[in-house]
């Protein structure tokens, strides 16, 4: 069953990487340039993640925040996989055909797609803060992923484990640690010099013990 699996990926990857070898150069150029760059976008989605949270709620604040380091905890996951499955990428294995990407030496292995597991990990993380995002979040995530496969550094087994793996180990952290989050983001908000990182002016002053958590009928908006 898996020797299949991976036959049928090994040919889809084939496919892909014969019709990238037949774009236009600025189309091949823009594809190269695009697999990180795609990246990008979630950068910016975490910096809209947490500065929406700011008038919502401390729990939202703390997992806006946390969204960059749980991606890094599952990039750091996914290479520890990668290091007990020596894969060759498809550019290693397919030296008949030319890829976007210029080949990484053997040693980097293929399996899963690091890029995936960041882009998977990034996506689930902004959309535990904000769940509206998750259109933008999961199409750029697919994005990154399909790149992955279309620049010939990796096979769609790869980015596809590397997606799931990233979401899971994201998902788990972040939601493990939503509790102590907001905790401190309640405690950060008692600071005056700390108070505009996690509470915007228009989510006032709190009062009582459970009024910084602000209107959470809006969290889902």
């Amino acid at each position: 069953m898996i020797s299949e699996i991976l036959a049928i990926s090994a040919a889809w990857s084939r496919a892909v990487i014969e019709f990238a070898g037949g774009l236009h150069p600025w189309a091949r150029e823009a594809t190269h340039l695009g697999t990180d760059l795609f990246l990008v976008v979630f950068a910016v989605l975490f910096v809209a993640a947490w500065w929406r949270a700011r008038s919502i709620d401390a729990r939202l604040v703390g997992l806006a925040l946390f969204a960059p380091i749980a991606t890094v905890v599952a990039y750091g996951v996914s290479r520890t996989v990668k290091s007990f499955f020596e894969q060759l990428r498809p550019c290693q294995a397919m030296t008949d055909l030319a890829t976007i990407a210029t080949c990484d030496p053997l040693g980097d292995w293929s399996f899963p797609s690091n890029h995936s597991a960041i882009a998977g990990a990034a996506a689930a993380a902004v959309v535990i803060a904000w769940r509206s995002a998750a259109p933008i979040a999961v199409v750029f995530a697919v994005l990154e992923a399909f790149s992955r496969v279309l620049v010939g550094a990796h096979y769609p087994h790869d980015v596809t484990v590397g997606l799931l793996l990233g979401a899971a180990v994201a998902t788990a952290v972040s939601l493990a640690m939503a509790r102590p989050l907001t905790a401190l983001v309640e405690k950060a908000a008692e600071h005056e010099h700390l108070r505009p990182l996690v509470r915007s002016a228009s989510a006032g002053t709190p009062h009582g013990p459970n009024a910084s958590t602000g209107p959470r009928a809006h969290a889902d908006a």
